[in-house]
């Protein structure tokens, strides 16, 4: 490929994601806080950036995922990114953040003649791996049409148009991961009161998930949950994203109840 893409943020999604890219031909160039986690880009030819500016070329095509809202304003705001991206550029933005956070960073990119695209992504390290990923688009139709083979040389297996209005694909992410959390919750409880009740979780997880509930997440977690294993480990993503869904249906005036009690149970586990 002869367009070199900009790649910021190589945490345990973006480093996979990254390396489909470069698999499958394009030359990069990446950025994160932390230099040394680009080591295994920079072996297989990327070229590592001093700071998130000197990943963006003008007019072209830089990808963010990072871990939240202030992350990624902290990048588009920082010096030279949106002066470099210039008229014509395209940010790719991965993260799960607020849809008024991604509504924001779209007006400003606008301002500047750049487009920001949404493509929230769904899919843990192993998905990026097996290039399995699950991604809701929402923007500018003319650069989603550019960065469509961009998302699928990134392992994204469906892309899914949700738009042009900016926050409409965080929306589905949030409110994907709200139900994935709640399966996750659920399954835990149900397979609880059956082994308390004298009946083998394994067997029950076995037999609702091949059939009621045949589905990748009761599957994976429920697996996970009925051998003692902790559905989403130490991790923080919960609690941020089903905030970030309480705050946005908050802002709609929209019903939040479940969301809301499943926010505050998460925020009592992790005191």
């Amino acid at each position: 490929m002869s367009e070199t893409i900009g790649f910021i943020g190589l945490g345990r999604l973006g480093l996979p994601v990254a390396t489909n890219l470069l698999q499958a031909g394009y030359s990069l160039a990446v950025y994160n806080r932390t230099a040394s986690k680009a080591e295994p880009l920079i072996a297989q030819g990327a070229r590592l950036a001093a700071r998130p500016a000197d990943a963006v070329a003008a007019g072209g095509v830089v990808a963010t995922l990072v871990w939240d809202d202030e992350a990624l304003e902290s990048v588009v705001m920082s010096e030279g990114f949106l002066e470099n991206l210039g008229q014509g550029g395209i940010h790719i933005s991965m993260s799960t953040v607020s849809p008024e956070t991604s509504r924001k960073l779209a007006s400003i990119h606008a301002a500047r003649g750049s487009t920001l695209v949404e493509a929230p992504i769904f899919g843990r390290p192993e998905a990026a791996e097996e290039r399995k990923l699950l991604i809701p688009l929402a923007g500018p139709k003319d650069a989603k049409d550019r960065v469509r083979p961009i998302l699928a040389a990134m392992g994204g297996e469906g892309l899914y148009d949700f738009g042009e209005e900016a926050g409409a694909a965080t929306l589905v992410k949030l409110v994907g991961n709200f139900l994935i959390v709640s399966a996750g919750h659920s399954l835990g409880e149900a397979l609880t009161i059956a082994e308390k009740n004298g009946v083998d979780p394994v067997a029950v997880a076995d037999m609702l998930t091949q059939t009621l509930f045949n589905a990748p997440i009761y599957q994976s977690y429920g697996k996970r949950i009925a051998q003692k294993q902790a559905p989403f480990g130490q991790s923080k993503i919960p609690m941020k994203d089903v905030g970030l869904l309480a705050e946005a249906a908050r802002r709609a005036e929209a019903p939040s109840r479940i969301s809301g009690f499943l926010h505050e149970l998460l925020r009592s586990e992790a005191e």
